[in-house]
């Protein structure tokens, strides 16, 4: 099997890259300085070598000469100066000057934009061919750019759908010389006349879509950054839109410059400056109502800002604040009143005057959902986004005295909530506590040092919870959530332990019977019992009722599995539990006298 052969790519001879090194050393130093010197020069560009016509009959001593020329384009921008024409005559000495002075072989070419743009009126474009296919060498503006990814994309679109387009044309800011230009425009249009197997829309579409996909290429080849967009018309669209006196399409006229024409653009660009092309009287009507109706849509939206953007940016806000404050979200009406009664008169955290704001806006907001206000001035709109404004940095730190409020609220809960739970495991183990400021101290001791039933971990928890409660210094939102979550898996382990250790003594307690087909349970504590009606009920029915001192039940209440956990951990249940008969006759009361008691459940 024969091995696959790399055929190197040919290298550029030693004596040949010297060379082009050493011409753009000095192409670098004839930009540089020029531009130091010239503040119009709007472009550099390093253009083709000129070519040889053997039918000139040059001596060698010519053809020589002319191979080593090295031609450039200096672009400059002096058409809206006073004396443009000195500046610009100024300027090509000054151009040749410095040539001479780097090196004789370069041939420059001085060229105004407004130059170029009379080429292009004039169907010269040979100038923008020369661009295209020159390196820039300076391009502050990407003017140079711009003409190069025109000219490589007009070609492409050339090349497919020559019998197709009318006209090329650049507009836009950038095709002016203007300095601030963010992208780079041009237009198409496509002759639709002889279309005959599609709609003209169908054919505007399919071309639009290629043509923008050739944008996209020629963007990629050429490296130009800036955006280029491309606009296509058909040609009995654009021809309407002149007669309708489109203001788009009558700027394109006026400040277009075509890149490629079939002799239809400049005409009709000719025929707009000579004032002949005229919008007919339905068009100017037309544009008059659009002018009219814009006004009302204007009037209407700035209604609109009123009625609903500014009355829902203030009220959203005081919503959030009162929920945040703990109170259910209240409608608008109401938010108003809580807003005094809550911020500005019990807690007195907020000024009065914003409760105002509030209340002005949603007067106008009344008045225009009742139609006695139909219009605003941009005089009050201003006023009242002011006021919106200061409302709503004020309602900022309206939320942050809320916020640190509820965050101490929360340390003092979680810090009580602590405690409770350690002096309800120290009563499980019956350790008395008679001073809860020994109740670290008995934690520590009875349930880590002797019995070990919780760890140091949870001890420092515990600390941590006090310490940070006692602590006068402020502490981030991390730092808080951190408290709160090692203690809320602390009081969990803790309650839990509770709950199992009660768990194993209320079993003693507790007399399960069957009714029918259903198992119940009654669980009997001090002096009230609560009663479980079904067991394998999703939700459990519990009933209440007073233990007498017969040991029969009183009225039959109704509670709940909420209450019954409460109760149990309020509970000290004795060692022994004694059942008396009037507690199975007053069961068989309430569930019938088939009723069984269950023994060794």
């Amino acid at each position: 099997m024969m091995s696959e052969t790399h055929i190197p790519m040919p290298s550029i001879p030693k004596e040949v890259q010297e060379k082009l090194d050493a011409m753009k050393v000095k192409l670098d130093k004839f930009s540089k300085e020029l531009v130091k010197e010239n503040e119009d020069i709007l472009g550099i560009s390093l253009l083709p070598p000129a070519k040889i016509n053997p039918e000139e009959r040059l001596t060698k001593e010519e053809t020589e000469k002319l191979k080593n020329r090295i031609n450039v384009l200096v672009l400059i921008n002096v058409e809206t100066k006073k004396e443009w024409a000195k500046l610009r005559d100024d300027l090509i000495k000054n151009v040749q000057k410095k040539s001479k002075e780097i090196d004789e072989n370069i041939t420059p070419t001085v060229m105004d934009i407004a130059e170029v743009r009379e080429n292009c009126y004039d169907a010269k474009y040979e100038i923008l061919e020369m661009i295209g296919s020159g390196a820039p060498l300076y391009d502050p503006q990407e003017f140079l750019a711009a003409v190069k990814i025109s000219e490589l994309h007009k070609s492409m679109v050339l090349k497919k759908f020559d019998k197709y387009i009318v006209s090329y044309v650049a507009v836009g800011s950038l095709f002016r010389g203007e300095a601030k230009s963010f992208d780079i425009d041009v237009a198409i249009v496509i002759d639709d006349t002889d279309v005959k197997k599609m709609t003209r829309a169908e054919l505007k579409d399919k071309l639009m879509a290629i043509i923008r996909g050739m944008g996209h290429e020629a963007s990629q080849i050429t490296g130009v950054k800036k955006a280029f967009h491309i606009q296509t018309y058909i040609l009995t669209d654009f021809w309407d839109a002149i007669k309708d006196a489109n203001p788009v399409i009558y700027t394109f006229l006026r400040d277009g410059v075509p890149i490629y024409d079939r002799g239809v653009f400049m005409p009709w660009k000719l025929l707009l400056k000579m004032g002949r092309i005229k919008p007919s009287p339905e068009a100017i009507d037309f544009q008059m109502d659009i002018g009219e109706r814009l006004i009302q849509r204007t009037k209407g939206k700035m209604i609109g800002i009123m009625g609903d953007d500014l009355y829902y940016a203030i009220l959203n806000p005081a919503q959030a604040a009162l929920m945040l404050y703990g109170i259910a979200p209240p409608t608008p009406k109401e938010t108003i009143h809580l807003m005094e009664e809550v911020f500005v008169k019990k807690e007195k955290i907020l000024e009065k005057k914003y409760v105002d704001i509030l209340n002005k806006i949603r007067k106008y907001y009344k008045d225009i959902e009742h139609g006695t206000l139909k219009e605003v001035t941009g005089k009050q709109i201003d006023e009242l986004l002011k006021d919106a404004e200061d409302y709503i940095n004020r309602i900022k730190k309206l939320f942050e005295q809320i916020q640190t409020r509820r965050d101490k609220e929360t340390l003092q809960e979680t810090y009580e909530t602590c405690l409770s739970v350690v002096e309800d495991v120290l009563k499980v183990n019956e350790i008395k506590v008679k001073d809860k400021k020994q109740l670290v101290n008995l934690f520590k001791k009875h349930l880590i040092t002797n019995k070990k039933i919780f760890t140091e971990k949870q001890l420092e928890t515990l600390q941590l919870v006090i310490d940070t409660k006692n602590s006068k210094k402020k502490l981030s939102w991390p730092e808080l959530e951190k408290v709160r979550r090692e203690a809320r898996l602390f009081i969990k382990s803790l309650v839990e332990y509770v709950q199992r250790k009660r768990g194993y003594e209320f079993e003693r307690a507790k007399i399960r019977f069957k009714y029918g087909e259903r198992y119940g349970e009654a669980l009997l504590l001090e002096n009230i019992t609560y009663i479980i009606k079904d067991l394998d009920a999703t939700e459990k029915e519990v009933q209440k009722a007073i233990i007498k001192a017969d040991g029969s039940l009183g009225m039959v209440e109704k509670s709940s599995m909420e209450e019954l956990e409460k109760e149990m951990m309020k509970i000290n249940l004795p060692k022994k539990v004694f059942i008396k008969e009037k507690i199975f006759e007053s069961l068989k009361k309430l569930f019938g006298s088939d009723i069984e008691i269950l023994v060794n459940y």
